[in-house]
């Protein structure tokens, strides 16, 4: 089942049940250092993320380190 999440901003249609499924389906891996997860504006602690659940109008923020200048 899909459901509409907000994704960085975004409204989008996710099938994932958690944030770690989410991730995965973001093309996310989980164990990358750097990446930091807000649910509903609350962070969530990455040892929370299988099982922490998604709900349809929730709102995420993935925030992923990246290289450049």
């Amino acid at each position: 089942m899909t459901q509409t999440l907000t994704i960085n901003g975004e409204p989008r249609q996710s099938s994932a049940a958690t944030v770690a499924a989410l991730l995965t389906e973001e093309g996310v891996k989980l164990d990358a250092k750097g990446v930091a997860v807000a649910l509903n504006g609350a962070l969530v602690r990455k040892i929370e993320w299988s099982a922490t659940t998604l709900s349809h109008g929730d709102s995420v923020e993935i925030v992923k380190p990246f290289s450049g200048g």
